[in-house]
């Protein structure tokens, strides 16, 4: 046989950033000392009550199978306080829990994403947007961002078509950081309806902006019915092991993501949505902390970038990312963060990861203490003066 595969998974690849920590854990194993910031994940344990909750869950029996797209109680806790966030009345017929987010940005294009259907996404962009495409059959589009702003609009305009099926946004954006600003949403809101156009919003990292606010396409005129609004709890609460997501859709397109989810998945754990609940309904103060401590290393990560010779790096609005310029060094985004893994024990990830778009960048994520940060930028520091 020429080939054992389907061409759908022959053009897609694992996400950069568990590659990269591959690597780092095989060097651990030799006995290297190496400085994780190629994770995007938080330092921070779960909330005590989160776990003290999933774990009463499954001492009362809350082990069973649940219905696809989550339990009624779920989905109703989810619609008020989601709702509440983003000043939206939402109805629990409208949520779909799934066992993490990606399975609410896979399905979906399963569910609207016929083959040959262009999708626009940012470039650079989170690489689970583009895989998920092309299993579809559709065409991925990437546009370049302004790294901290989100689309940059006149190229958007220029690529968006009647051939378009859906636009993905992503802010706080991965890699950049950047937010999209209210003015920017007019803008995307007037071209997807112009085109007729799904929008898929991932706000994974809503709660995590710092000098203003984020906001959500949604409640545009018009958008409700044509927008996807994927969140989870994995970012905000320190969950990311627990595999808990949902996303807000018109009825319609959540009994068909229902399917999906019951084919695919079967149900996400209900001990796990028991947690869920916990973590909305609880003490918001953990999260809090959060976000001001993650605001404090970004200031402190873009001060100590910028001191590097040749290193230029712009000040993120939101996520836990920083995304500096390395171009001054005339190496490939991959060479470098490759050279810097091997030689100097710093875990990170080329631009590239992202897109062609990010060549000449790398992505380095803050959520992770302070002192191993400062360590890893030092090694950083004396790694590129090898290129220099």
């Amino acid at each position: 046989m020429t080939s054992p595969f389907a061409k759908r998974v022959q053009s897609i690849s694992i996400e950069g950033a568990y590659g990269t920590l591959g690597k780092a854990r095989a060097l651990e194993a030799q006995g290297r000392d190496i400085v994780h910031l190629e994770i995007g994940q938080p330092d921070y344990s779960t909330p005590q009550h989160v776990v003290e909750s999933a774990y009463q869950a499954m001492q009362e029996g809350h082990t069973k199978y649940t219905f696809p797209s989550g339990t009624l109680e779920t989905r109703e806790t989810i619609a008020r306080k989601a709702g509440d966030q983003r000043d939206m009345t939402v109805s629990a017929e409208e949520i779909v829990v799934g066992p993490g987010a990606k399975p609410l940005l896979f399905l979906p294009c399963l569910a609207l994403v016929e083959p040959g259907d262009e999708v626009i996404m940012p470039d650079p962009g989170f690489p689970t947007y583009r895989d998920s495409v092309l299993v579809a059959g559709g065409v991925p589009v990437p546009v370049e961002l302004d790294r901290m702003r989100g689309f940059d609009l006149q190229k958007l305009e220029a690529r968006i078509s009647d051939r378009t099926r859906m636009i993905i946004l992503n802010s706080p954006s991965n890699p950049t950081g950047g937010v999209t600003s209210a003015e920017d949403l007019e803008t995307i809101a007037k071209l997807a309806k112009k085109h007729d156009t799904w929008v898929l919003s991932d706000e994974i990292y809503s709660r995590l902006v710092y000098d203003d606010e984020a906001r959500t396409i949604a409640t545009l005129p018009g958008m409700r019915e044509r927008t996807i609004v994927l969140d989870g709890f994995s970012k905000t609460y320190s969950m990311p092991g627990w595999r808990l997501g949902y996303a807000i859709v018109p009825q319609a397109l959540a009994e068909r993501l229902a399917v999906l989810l019951v084919h695919a998945v079967g149900c996400t754990a209900d001990f796990t949505q028991v947690a869920g609940m916990s973590a909305l309904e609880g003490d918001q103060s953990q999260p809090e902390r959060m976000r001001e401590e993650y605001k404090e290393r970004r200031n402190k990560t873009v001060v100590a970038l910028n001191e590097i010779p040749g290193v230029s790096c712009d000040l993120p609005q939101g996520a836990f990312y920083v995304f500096p310029d390395v171009r001054s060094f005339g190496r490939s985004s991959r060479e470098i963060a490759d050279f810097l893994l091997d030689d100097a024990g710093v875990a990170l990830l080329p631009g590239t990861d992202f897109g062609e778009g990010g060549e000449g960048f790398l992505r380095i994520s803050y959520a992770t203490a302070w002192e191993r940060i400062e360590l890893g930028i030092e090694r950083i520091k004396s790694g590129l003066a090898k290129f220099a």
